[in-house]
C-alpha cells in the first residue's frame, strides 16, 4: 500500500513535469493561428498563461476581461513567505521528532498513514536525518529568495497571471510537504533515532551552497541592471546581462534553480524517486521560463551573444 500511494504522489509531480514539457513543445512548434479564429483565442489563452513579466511584451494585445486576471510580478514576494512559514513550520515539527522524540500533529500523522508511511524501515534513522537536512535547504533557500525579493532585486511593472499566482502559492507548500512524506513518522514513544553524516549528506550541501551563490550573485547583476553605483534605482527598462554564468546562459538563475533541487536530490541519498520527479518537474518549468526569456532578449537586442544557450550550458 505505502508503494502504491507514494508511486501516486511520484506520478502526480511526472504529470506537473509533462504539462511543462508539452507546453514547452507547443511553444516551438504550433503553427500561427489563423487570424479571427477560435485557434487565435485559445493561442492567446495558452500564452497568457505560460508567459510573466517581460516575456507578456510583444504577445499581442490582451482582452479587457484577461487583464483584469492579472497580477504584479512582484507578488513572487508571496510564494517565499508562504514557503518560510509553512515549510518553517514542517522543518520544526521533523526537528522535534528527530532530536526531541516528540510526536508529530495527529493531522501529519493522518497524512502518513493514508500514505502508507507510519512503519519504521531498517534506515529511518538515516530517512529521518536526510529528510530533515532537505528542509533545511528548501528553508534556507525560501528565507534567501524571500531577501532577495525584498532587498536586491528590482521588479518592473511586469504582470503574472492569478492561475500562476496561485500555483506558486500551492506548489511551495505542496513541495516541503513531499519531503515529509518521505520518511516513515510513526510515534516513536520518546525514542530519539540516531543519525549519521553520510558522504550523499556532504557532496549534497556543498553543491546546493555552490549552486545558491551562482542564484545570488546572478539576481544581483539583473538587480544592478537598473540601479546607480550607489545602489539606487534608476531604471526599470531591460538591459543585457553580463557576467558569472550569463556568459554562457540567458538564465542562468533558473539553471541554479535546477542545481539546487539536484543536490536535495543527492542529500536525499539519490535514490528517492519521488523527489527525482520533482527534479523533472523543475527542470521543465525553468525550461519553459528561460526558453521564452532567451527569446525575448534575441528579439529586442541585435547584438545579443549568440553563443548564449537559453537555460543549460552547452545545451
Amino acid at each position: 500500500r505505502a508503494g502504491a500511494m507514494l508511486a501516486a504522489l511520484a506520478a502526480a509531480w511526472s504529470l506537473l513535469a509533462a504539462a511543462f514539457l508539452a507546453a514547452l513543445l507547443l511553444l516551438r512548434r504550433a503553427p500561427a493561428p489563423r487570424p479571427g479564429g477560435a485557434g487565435l483565442v485559445i493561442s492567446g489563452l495558452f500564452q497568457d498563461l505560460i508567459r510573466y513579466g517581460k516575456t507578456k511584451r510583444g504577445c499581442g494585445q490582451l482582452p479587457g476581461w484577461l487583464r483584469l486576471l492579472q497580477v504584479p510580478k512582484r507578488w513572487f514576494t508571496h510564494f517565499y513567505v508562504v514557503s518560510v512559514l509553512w515549510n518553517g513550520f514542517l522543518l520544526i515539527c521533523l526537528f522535534r521528532a528527530e532530536f526531541l522524540g516528540e510526536s508529530f500533529p495527529s493531522w501529519i500523522q493522518d497524512m502518513h498513514h493514508a500514505l502508507g508511511r507510519d512503519s519504521q524501515s531498517k534506515d529511518a534513522g538515516n530517512e529521518h536525518f536526510s529528510a530533515l537536512l532537505v528542509l533545511l535547504l528548501l528553508w534556507l533557500h525560501s528565507c534567501r529568495r524571500l531577501a532577495e525579493c525584498l532587498w536586491t532585486s528590482v521588479f518592473s511593472s511586469g504582470v503574472i497571471h492569478i492561475v500562476q499566482y496561485c500555483f506558486g502559492l500551492g506548489y511551495y507548500i505542496a513541495v516541503g510537504s513531499t519531503v515529509l512524506c518521505q520518511v516513515p513518522t510513526n510515534v516513536r514513544n520518546g525514542e530519539k533515532l540516531s543519525v549519521q553524516i553520510c558522504w550523499y549528506h556532504i557532496i549534497g550541501v556543498m553543491m546546493y551552497i555552490w549552486a545558491s551563490l551562482h542564484q545570488h550573485r546572478c539576481l544581483a547583476i539583473l538587480a544592478n541592471l537598473r540601479k546607480s553605483r550607489s545602489g539606487k534605482v534608476v531604471s526599470l527598462s531591460h538591459s543585457v546581462p553580463f557576467g558569472d554564468w550569463f556568459e554562457s546562459v540567458s538564465c542562468p538563475h533558473y539553471f541554479a534553480e535546477l542545481l539546487i533541487y539536484v543536490s536535495m536530490a543527492i542529500t536525499l541519498g539519490m535514490h528517492n524517486v519521488t523527489w527525482w520527479c520533482v527534479v523533472m518537474y523543475v527542470l521543465f518549468n525553468q525550461a519553459l521560463a528561460a526558453v521564452l526569456c532567451h527569446e525575448f532578449y534575441q528579439k529586442n537586442f541585435s547584438s545579443y551573444p549568440k553563443h548564449r544557450k537559453a537555460f543549460i550550458p552547452l545545451v
